[in-house]
């Protein structure tokens, strides 16, 4: 059975840090591309970071407004993809999730609240 499971996150003061973790089960991180996505209340879904698979290079894209504050990285030992977050900020709490594209299905985590006080 596939399973993604999420924890970190929590409460961080506006410049900290908190790392996001996603352990898989049932399948291969580093066979697929992985995303991290964020939701703010009544809004939609959008994509953070990701990292692609493979047959594209594995290579990290982030979204403008994290470049240079999240890294995303996979460590395929532990079958875990991160989510380091620096110097956070306000706009960046929301509930946070990962997802990971196989070849035929799309899997997400259920999910972890980023709380920044500012």
């Amino acid at each position: 059975q596939v399973k993604l499971v999420q924890s970190g996150g929590g409460l961080a003061q506006s410049g900290g840090s908190l790392t996001l973790s996603c352990a898989a089960s049932g399948f291969t991180f580093r066979d697929n591309s992985v995303t991290w996505y964020r939701q703010y209340p009544m809004k939609e879904r959008e994509w953070v970071a990701g990292l692609t698979g493979p047959g594209a290079g594995n290579a990290p894209y982030y979204k403008e407004s994290v470049k240079g504050r999240f890294t995303i990285s996979r460590d395929n030992d532990r079958n875990m993809v991160y989510l380091q977050m620096n110097n956070l900020q306000p706009e960046d709490a929301a509930v946070y999730y990962c997802k990971v594209q196989t070849s035929t299905t799309i899997y997400w985590g259920q999910g972890t609240q980023v709380i920044v006080s500012s």
